[in-house]
């Protein structure tokens, strides 16, 4: 059995919805189409699609081969077309990571703009507020707010965020702006947690000190949005990074506070499986990212 054409034959059904239809697009009879999935199911030992007289739908373990198979294909043409010295266009599935909120923002109008300059890649923009195995969930490419440890991935850093500290005009107006962290304990604090509000450490940095206070929160929140808007209405003191709350300090709505003590900026970086081949397509995103991204956010 060629495996790469049983893969090819397969992702056609998949991406044609049916047996027929992706005999017509490949130029081959149903019959023909029908053994190569049954040959590669029979290979693989599993089964990859359950079929009725009326539907066909993708096994858990099927969904996995397509998803990483349609990768493959695509990785093979970008590696045909490298050969041959031809002009290649991008395409297939592009798998994105990022945190919700900032993908959201920054990485969403990225990926629409790529959409439509190429119209041959699809993709799928998972917005998670945690790590994201690259290899186990058949990531591409992902954007990583942290200082990156030493580890199977390759970064490039487009650009930096901080941690700041803001509230509404009205509430600094009525309590006061803390000059100094210190003047943080007592006061109204808002956290962004998944547990019950308690004492939270923000940490600061005065002439390269590091300074740790402790905050009462009187309102913990779920989420960054949540928080904000809690911000804005003046429940308190908050502390996002700063591409969460920059468009609201430029409308107006929160100020912020303590900028000379301020911890050091974290990296936003573009990462990506180390020791793969990257196709066109990531290749060409990260180089649309890197323009669009480059560091604007502290």
């Amino acid at each position: 059995m060629d495996r790469l054409d049983a893969l090819t034959v397969f992702v056609a059904v998949v991406e044609q919805g049916s047996f027929v239809a992706a005999a017509r697009r490949l130029g081959r009879s149903p019959t023909a189409v029908t053994r190569a999935v049954a040959a590669l199911e029979d290979h693989l030992a599993t089964r990859l699609l359950t079929r009725t007289t009326r539907a066909m739908n993708l096994t858990e373990a099927g969904q996995r081969y397509f998803d990483q198979g349609r990768r493959a294909l695509a990785e093979f043409a970008d590696l045909e077309s490298v050969a041959s010295g031809d002009g290649a266009e991008p395409s297939g599935l592009l798998t994105l990571t990022a945190p919700e909120m900032f993908g959201r923002i920054h990485v969403l109008p990225i990926a629409l703009k790529f959409m439509r300059d190429f119209p041959k890649v699809d993709v799928s923009l998972l917005l998670l507020n945690r790590v994201v195995s690259f290899v186990d969930e058949g990531i591409d490419l992902g954007v990583r707010i942290a200082h990156l440890p030493d580890s199977g991935t390759r970064a490039t850093q487009v650009g930096a965020v901080r941690r700041v500290v803001c509230a509404s005009p009205e509430y600094l107006e009525a309590e006061g702006e803390p000059a100094h962290p210190d003047e943080l304990q007592g006061r109204q604090a808002i956290v962004v947690t998944n547990v019950q509000a308690m004492p939270e450490r923000w940490t600061f940095s005065d002439q390269g000190a590091e300074i740790t206070i402790n905050v009462k929160a009187r309102l913990a929140v779920s989420t960054v949005q949540a928080g904000l808007e809690a911000a804005v209405a003046g429940a308190g003191l908050m502390r996002p990074l700063s591409y969460q709350s920059a468009p609201l300090e430029a409308a107006g709505l929160l100020r912020r506070v303590l900028t000379a003590y301020e911890p050091p900026p974290i990296p936003i970086h573009l990462a990506y499986p180390a020791g793969r081949h990257l196709p066109l397509k990531t290749r060409l995103f990260i180089d649309r990212a890197k323009a669009a991204l480059g560091g604007r956010f502290e």
